[in-house]
Formats: C-alpha cells, sequence, structure tokens
C-alpha cells in the first residue's frame, strides 16, 4: 500500500491536444436536438474550451488533495491487479466502514461531494469510505484477458475491504455499482451487512415468487411517481439504450473510435451526463474532468466498456456464473435501501423494488437522476444518516464492540 499521485504524463497532454486540434465534426441537420444525440454547437464548444482553457493540471491538482492509495488486488484465477481507491476515515467512534462503488460512465469522481459530510458524525453515525476506480476505470489497472466479469469485480471489491481491516462494511452503489455490490452480497453474505442503492433494477413480482407483493401489485394503483417513471422506462428502452447494446455485444469495435478520438469520447459520455440527469446544470469543467479521467485512465477509455460484455457472457463453470440479470433478482440476508430518483433511467414501483431482498428502508425524491450522489448528494448523505443512524433500521449494525477495535 502506498500513497497515491495523479501524474498524467506532459507526452500524452500533448498528443491529447494534437488530437483536439486536428478533429474534424460531422454536419447536423437542421432543426436536430438532443433526441438525436449530442449536438454539433455543445460538442464544439466544449472540445474548443478542452483544446485552449481548460487546465487539467489543475483538476489533478485538486484531485490529489483526497486520501487515495494503490494496493494489488487478485481475483481469482487472474493476475494481480494494481487497484486505486480514496479511503477517507471519520474521526467519529461510532463510523461504519462504507464501500462506495461507482459505475458508467462515472467514476469514483461520483464519491466527492458526499465525502465531506460523511465523515462527520450526525444521527449517531458517520462512515469511514472506500471508493475504488474499479478495474478498467480511472487510475486502475484492467485484466489482460478475457472473462473478468461480476464475480471478478466483486471479487475485488471484497479483497479490498479485506485488506484495510474491514471484514464487516456496508456498500452503496448505482448502475454498476448496483450490481456488483449486489453480487457481493450475493457472494460474501457474512460480510455485506446492508446495501444502499440508487438505481432500483427489478422485474415485477411473480405469484410463484412473491405471492403478496404480487397481488398488492395487481391491486394497488400505480402513484403519480410509478406513473411518470413508467414514462421514463419506455422512453430509455426505446431511445437511450443503444449503447448498451453495442458495449454488451461488439465492445472492442466501439473501443477503437473512443480509444482515438477524444471528440467521440466526449460526445458519446456528455450525451449520457445530459439525458441521465434531472436538469442538473453541469459546468465545463466538470464535464470535461469526467470525460479526463476516461481519456487519461490507466486501461483507456475502451476498456471501460468490457463489463457490459463480461457480464452477460459469463463464461464461469456451470453453477458459478452471475449473470447481469441475476442482480435484479432476490438476494438474502443483505439488508436493503433503496433511493428512487425521478429521473433514473429504470423507475420502477415500489412493489417490484421489494423483490429484491429483505428491503428496510425507502426514500422516494422529487428530484434526481442516474448519477445521484453526484446530483443530490445531499439526498444520499440523508438516507445513508436514517438508515444506518439513531432510529434507523440498521442503528448500530456493526455492534458497538467491533466498531471500538476498528479504531
Amino acid at each position: 500500500m502506498a500513497d497515491y499521485e495523479i501524474h498524467v504524463p506532459d507526452s500524452q497532454l500533448s498528443q491529447l491536444q494534437q488530437k483536439l486540434e486536428n478533429a474534424t465534426f460531422p454536419d447536423e441537420l437542421s432543426g436536430a436536438d438532443w433526441d438525436y444525440g449530442a449536438p454539433l454547437s455543445e460538442i464544439k464548444r466544449l472540445a474548443a474550451h478542452w483544446t485552449t482553457t481548460y487546465d487539467w493540471r489543475a483538476q489533478e491538482t485538486k484531485l490529489n488533495t483526497l486520501p487515495q492509495y494503490h494496493r494489488s488486488i487478485k481475483a481469482d484465477n487472474f493476475e494481480p491487479l494494481d487497484i486505486h481507491y480514496i479511503h477517507q476515515l471519520s474521526p467519529s467512534p461510532n463510523a461504519i466502514p462504507l464501500l462506495f462503488v461507482h459505475g458508467w460512465p462515472g467514476s469514483y469522481l461520483e464519491v466527492l461531494k458526499i465525502l465531506p459530510a460523511l465523515q462527520l458524525e450526525m444521527n449517531g453515525v458517520a462512515f469511514h469510505v472506500v471508493a475504488p476506480s474499479l478495474p478498467n476505470f480511472g487510475w486502475s489497472e484492467g485484466p489482460k484477458r478475457r472473462g473478468f466479469a461480476l464475480r471478478e469485480y466483486a471479487q475485488t471489491c471484497h479483497r479490498l475491504m479485506l485488506e484495510l481491516g474491514y471484514d464487516r462494511y456496508v456498500t452503496q452503489g448505482g448502475d454498476w455499482g448496483f450490481m456488483i455490490t449486489r453480487t457481493m452480497g450475493l457472494l460474501f453474505p457474512e460480510a455485506v451487512l446492508a446495501s444502499h442503492v440508487n438505481m432500483v433494477r427489478a422485474s415485477p413480482p411473480s405469484f410463484v415468487k412473491n405471492p403478496l407483493l404480487a397481488l398488492r401489485h395487481a391491486l394497488g394503483p400505480y402513484s403519480e411517481r410509478e406513473k411518470t417513471g413508467k414514462e421514463r422506462n419506455k422512453w430509455f428502452l426505446e431511445e437511450g439504450a443503444g449503447y448498451r447494446q453495442l458495449q454488451a455485444s461488439k465492445p472492442q469495435t466501439l473501443g477503437y473510435a473512443l480509444q482515438d478520438s477524444p471528440v467521440g469520447l466526449l460526445a458519446w459520455i456528455y450525451e449520457k451526463l445530459h439525458d441521465w440527469t434531472d436538469g442538473y446544470e453541469w459546468s465545463d469543467d466538470e464535464i470535461l474532468t469526467w470525460v479526463s479521467v476516461y481519456w487519461f485512465s490507466k486501461a483507456g477509455p475502451a476498456a471501460s466498456l468490457r463489463v457490459y460484455y463480461e457480464a452477460v457472457h459469463d463464461q464461469s463453470p456451470k453453477g458459478d456464473a452471475i449473470h447481469r440479470d441475476r442482480t435484479g433478482q432476490w438476494i438474502p440476508k443483505v439488508k436493503l435501501g433503496l433511493l428512487h430518483a425521478p429521473k433514473e433511467i429504470t423507475v420502477v414501483p415500489k412493489t417490484w423494488g421489494r423483490t429484491l431482498g429483505p428491503v428496510v428502508f425507502e426514500s422516494e425524491k422529487t428530484k434526481g437522476g442516474h448519477f445521484a450522489a453526484h446530483e443530490i448528494p445531499g439526498e444520499i448523505v440523508k438516507d445513508l444518516r436514517t438508515m444506518f443512524g439513531k432510529g434507523g433500521p440498521c442503528y448500530k449494525i456493526m455492534g458497538p464492540s467491533l466498531l471500538k477495535s476498528m479504531l
């Protein structure tokens, strides 16, 4: 283990500058808007800022003030990987170890806004936060051969927590963070005591598996949130999910474009930052820092696509494979907290969410989208303090003796 410092070589900055200066842009149809994809005017404006006035070194300096480290972690049947992570300790004797897992097209940057609040004790609880760059993302290495699927991502995150001395802990995540932490609950229920998720991916309850929920779902009317959520789901499946088909079927082909063209990478990611949020006002520097973490990432931007393929093509021996869809089914033992945001890319009725496992906490937000920790950080903090604090269903879930032994 050692302190980690980000330092992108000057040669990479020069290469980016050259590519941006030599970029060519497509034309655009009259009247085209976001429904057609990222607008030409937006991408040209951001590319110009990236070329002339955006200061990566200033952003790098800010990021290097974080408590970041790296450590070698090995998943079964794969070479050890150098994993980058944030590890913020709380001075509170009541602090709970919390693993924060990001998704795509996010990164460990998603945790930054909630770090200051989680360190402080309020309502009888605070958190020691661990937020890794997942393998193939950010400043972590990626595997060099195929087959690194949900099981291996889960093993990597779990073994990182063990290496840090956390035999038991709780988790928070959305997007791939939802699927990876759910897989961890399936594989390591003795360690994952509870999970809070902000992307609720679930199916309707069935009379065979969930008779009471199915009856409630059949008889109860949809709420206004659930009605508008149905429209959001329809939009996403019909107009917004094309990226997923490409990344889950031919990630290598798409990877050439994203690896070679910073403008292509910018457009591919910025479209999602726009479409998947709830009116969030991104600053140009925010957008370019998110994209730059992908452009300069240790494994390269193409590597971040591979989890989509591996999660639906798991070639593990029969009985060991964990398909992405398995994470949207019942997982016992791990207490579950659900955050329902109106502009998430999957918005489901509460009865659907309760098919995921022993739900002990739920919240409905009036605002927020896919990147909840970045868009509505106060709501994530509020949920965690309510779920794990005094009067909450997971208060003192670690046990006082264990908490003291970690200090």
